[in-house]
C-alpha cells in the first residue's frame, strides 16, 4: 500500500519535476564574505568578528579566506554558461578592498563567464567605506549596492548592536549620491526591541527622502542562538506586540507603495525596473551556486550548504569539496515552488502543475480566497472574482496572496499547503 501511494504521488507531480531546475545550469552565484567588526544581536549568520580595526588587523586570515573562496570556485564543475547575477553577501563585504573582491570576481569570470549585462550586487555597511573605496568597487564591475541601514534611529542602532551610527548612515548616503550610484538599496528592520510604530514611520520617511531604487524591509526573527534570542521571548516587552508588528507591516506597505515603489516580494520593494534579479532566482526556485562558509547551493537538483566555520570549510575544500546531498524529491520541489512563489506578489502560475496538483492547491487555498487572503488572476492577467457557477480551474491562471493581509498570514496559509501535500 505504501508503495502504491508513493507511486501515485510521483505521477501526480511528474510534470512539475520534469520542468524543474534539476538539469538547468545555474546562472547565479552567491559569495559569502564572513568578516564583521562585531556580531549584531539578531545575527545568526556564519561570520568572523575582526573588531573595530577591521580586516587590517586580520590580513592573513582574510587572504587565506580569499584563497579558499577561489579554490571553491575552481573546484566547481563549470560549463560555458555565463552568470547573469553575482551577489557578495555576509558578513560585511565592504570591509574588503576592491582589489580583494576583484580577485574573487575575476575567478568567477574566468571559471564561469559573466554576462555583459550581469547584475553584480554587494552588501555595504555605513562606516566601512569612503568615496575612493566605493569608486574602486564600481571600477571592478559592481553595479548594485545594498546599504545595511536597519533603522534611522540612533538609540535603536545601539539596541541591536550595529557598529555604525546615524552619522555614518548619512555619510554613506552622501558618498553614494556623490558618485551618482543609481542602483542601490536600503535594508530596514521592524519589530526591534523598544521600536514603536512612530519609529517605523520616521525611518520610512527618511528612506523615501533618500530615494533608493530598492528597499528591503524585514521583520525581526528571534533565532535561539543570537543575543536577542537568548534575551527576549516573542510578543513580550520590550519587543513590540503582534498587533504593533502587523501594523508596522501594513504601514510599510501603504507608505512605500504610495511613494511609487512596487511591492514585488513579501519583504521587498522596488521602483519599476529595479527588482533584485539575484534574489528572484531564489524565489523562482531556480538553481544557483553558493561559495564560502555557510553558503547554500542548489545545483543538479540537489541542495547543500558549505560548512559554517572556517576550519571546517577549509578542511572540506582540502578533501576535494565532495557534496553528498540527496536529490530534491518531487514533493519537496513542489512545496518549495509553492512556498517561494507565494512570496512574490505575482504569485504562482498554475500552468506549471498538472490537473491533480492544481485541484489540490485550489482545495487548500479556497477557504483563504473566501476570507480575502488569496487572490485569483484570470487568463488575461486581471484580478478575477469567481462566482458560484464558474469552474475555477478553467478561469484561474495565477494565485497570489493578498497584499498586505495575505502576506501577514502567509505562515498559516503555507502550513495548510504543507499539510496537504506531505
Amino acid at each position: 500500500m505504501t508503495n502504491n501511494i508513493s507511486s501515485t504521488k510521483t505521477n501526480h507531480y511528474s510534470k512539475l519535476v520534469a520542468e524543474s531546475s534539476i538539469k538547468v545550469i545555474p546562472t547565479a552565484a552567491y559569495i559569502h564574505i564572513p568578516f564583521c567588526r562585531r556580531r549584531c544581536y539578531y545575527c545568526d549568520f556564519p561570520i568572523s568578528v575582526v573588531g573595530d580595526k577591521g580586516v587590517n588587523s586580520a590580513k592573513s586570515m582574510v587572504e587565506d579566506y580569499i584563497a579558499a573562496l577561489i579554490k571553491d570556485i575552481q573546484l566547481t564543475t563549470s560549463t560555458i554558461h555565463p552568470l547573469k547575477t553575482v551577489f557578495f553577501g555576509g558578513g560585511t563585504p565592504s570591509l574588503l578592498s576592491s582589489q580583494q573582491l576583484g580577485k574573487i570576481l575575476q575567478a568567477i569570470a574566468l571559471h564561469f563567464g559573466l554576462a555583459t549585462d550581469a547584475e553584480i550586487s554587494m552588501e555595504i555597511d555605513p562606516g566601512t567605506f569612503d568615496r575612493d573605496k566605493l569608486l574602486g568597487y564600481i571600477d571592478i564591475g559592481i553595479n548594485r549596492f545594498s546599504l545595511g541601514v536597519q533603522t534611522f534611529d540612533e538609540e535603536l542602532l545601539q539596541v541591536c548592536g550595529r557598529s555604525h551610527t546615524l552619522a555614518d548612515v548619512m555619510e554613506a548616503v552622501s558618498i553614494i549620491k556623490q558618485l551618482n550610484v543609481e542602483n542601490f538599496s536600503l535594508d530596514l528592520i521592524s519589530g526591534l526591541p523598544h521600536q514603536t510604530i512612530e519609529h517605523c514611520r520616521s525611518s520610512l520617511a527618511q528612506a523615501i527622502a533618500i530615494a533608493p531604487k530598492h528597499l528591503s524591509c524585514y521583520d525581526l526573527v528571534l533565532e535561539p542562538v543570537t543575543a536577542f534570542g537568548k534575551q527576549y521571548q516573542p510578543g513580550e516587552t520590550p519587543l513590540p506586540n503582534d498587533d504593533d508588528t502587523a501594523e508596522m507591516y501594513r504601514l510599510t506597505q501603504k507608505t512605500l507603495t504610495a511613494a511609487g515603489y512596487e511591492h514585488y516580494e513579501i519583504s521587498n520593494y522596488a521602483q519599476p525596473g529595479y527588482q533584485c534579479l539575484h534574489n528572484r532566482v531564489y524565489w523562482e526556485n531556480k538553481p544557483y551556486y553558493g561559495f564560502g562558509m555557510g553558503a547554500a547551493s542548489y545545483v543538479n537538483g540537489k541542495r547543500f550548504i558549505c560548512p559554517r566555520t572556517r576550519r571546517e570549510y577549509y578542511a572540506w575544500l582540502e578533501a576535494g569539496a565532495i557534496v553528498d546531498a540527496p536529490q530534491v524529491s518531487s514533493t519537496d520541489y513542489l512545496l518549495e515552488t509553492l512556498m517561494l512563489g507565494l512570496r512574490l506578489t505575482e504569485g504562482i502560475d498554475l500552468a506549471q502543475f498538472n490537473l491533480d496538483t492544481k485541484e489540490k492547491i485550489w482545495s487548500c487555498l479556497q477557504p483563504y480566497y473566501r476570507q480575502g487572503w488569496v487572490e485569483v488572476i484570470s487568463q488575461d492577467g486581471k484580478l478575477f472574482h469567481l462566482t458560484e457557477r464558474e469552474e475555477p480551474l478553467k478561469s484561474i491562471a495565477r494565485l497570489r496572496l493578498q497584499d498586505p493581509e495575505g502576506f501577514l498570514f502567509s505562515n498559516t496559509i503555507l502550513s495548510r499547503l504543507f499539510q496537504a501535500f506531505e
